[in-house]
């Protein structure tokens, strides 16, 4: 499949995929900052992304997605050297932000990239495999941790920092320039409005990626606060990275004529209940199975956000349709650890905390969603 996509798809997959192999950091973010300070760490990061990603959509307008993602990556990995250097409250809230600030800023221009070479079937395909290449890459990021966390969470961010400026250097060198888009500039200076069928969407995305990120954000914590050694962490992510994208291949034939609704909401479900079987059971053993079991049907929803969306959005606005969908994430990155926390001090701890309001959200899903039944039928019509 790999071979079938455009030249200029194939160097962005590279290009993300070396960004990947370093891209572990967030998940030890809290780690790195530690019970007390964790709240803030995360919450400044994710504001600062929430930003970061409409900028990117806006950036879109005046340059070429090369420019963009370039411009994204050089800043990632200049801020996530300054964090790596961080020390202590102030140093590490402000880094944090900084890192928020430049993270989300090439995520617009790499989906806008991928729809403008894609039509038709080859478009779930190539974002599928854009998905699942990225998930595979993060194994050796996850081998990287293994090593690396025992030595300090500091190791990580700097690694993540040197992908980051490496994946630069190779936009400017692989990408192609020109070609930015005219979209929501080209509407004789009306406000711009997201049609209904976007909010919905968007809203439905929120809540997939605050179950999401419940997990990737906490999962080293919890299994650390459980009593695992300090390499079960890094090995579980990287068997979860390669289980993934195996899962994917596997189920594609029966996957690929269902809707993205049906898919994106049924797998929502089954994710949220391997997550609150993470909350119930207070053992490592139990919490690894659960986590590489939702890897699995995790790997099912790959790409299948970005594609619902470059298939609903018109040409023309498909920038801000990306920017407003994708931040969905921005929105749900400072709301889970104030969620957790908030939870935390009911339920007795993080490590039930995070996967409960985890699951709980991914249970949301299809109700936000609001999928027909009929597995021909995606979402809402973009009419209503």
């Amino acid at each position: 499949m790999f071979g079938t996509l455009p030249g200029q798809a194939r160097a962005l997959l590279w290009i993300r995929v070396i960004n990947q192999m370093g891209a572990y950091a967030l998940a030890f973010l809290a780690v790195l900052a530690g019970p007390k300070l964790a709240p803030a760490v995360l919450i400044s990061f994710g504001i600062a992304a929430l930003i970061s990603r409409w900028i990117g959509g806006l950036l879109l307008d005046r340059f070429a997605p090369r420019t963009v993602v370039a411009l994204g990556l050089f800043s990632t990995g200049t801020a996530m050297a300054l964090l790596a250097a961080a020390h202590g409250a102030t140093q590490l809230v402000a880094a944090s932000a900084l890192v928020g600030l430049a993270f989300e800023l090439y995520e617009p221009a790499t989906q806008e990239l991928l729809a403008r070479v894609t039509s038709g079937d080859s478009r779930q395909d190539a974002y599928r495999l854009f998905g699942t290449s990225l998930v595979a890459s993060g194994a050796v990021g996850g081998l990287i941790a293994a090593v690396l966390l025992p030595l300090g969470v500091r190791w990580l961010v700097a690694v993540d920092a040197l992908s980051c400026i490496a994946a630069g250097v190779l936009t400017v060198l692989l990408l192609e320039g020109g070609g930015f888009s005219q979209g929501a500039r080209g509407d004789g200076g009306a406000r711009w409005r997201p049609p209904m069928v976007l909010v919905r969407v968007t809203l439905a995305c929120t809540a997939f990626a605050f179950g999401y990120l419940a997990v990737l954000m906490f999962m080293p914590f919890i299994l650390l606060q459980r009593g695992a050694p300090g390499w079960l962490p890094g090995v579980t992510l990287t068997s979860a990275a390669l289980i993934g994208p195996v899962a994917a291949h596997l189920t594609r034939r029966v996957l690929n004529p269902r809707s993205h609704g049906f898919v994106l909401s049924g797998g929502a479900v089954v994710l949220g209940a391997l997550t609150l079987l993470m909350a119930l059971s207070g053992g490592v053993v139990v919490a690894v199975l659960a986590y590489l079991g939702w890897a699995v049907i995790n790997s099912a929803a790959l790409g299948r956000w970005q594609a619902l969306v470059a298939d609903l959005a018109p040409e023309a606005e498909r920038p801000r349709w990306f920017a407003m969908q994708g931040s969905s994430w921005g929105v749900a990155q400072p709301v889970v650890p104030l969620a957790v926390a908030v939870v935390a001090g009911i339920v007795g701890g993080t490590a039930v905390a995070a996967p409960l309001t985890g699951g709980l959200a991914f249970l949301a899903v299809p109700l936000l969603m609001g999928v027909r039944r009929s597995a021909k039928d995606s979402v809402p019509d973009p009419a209503a």
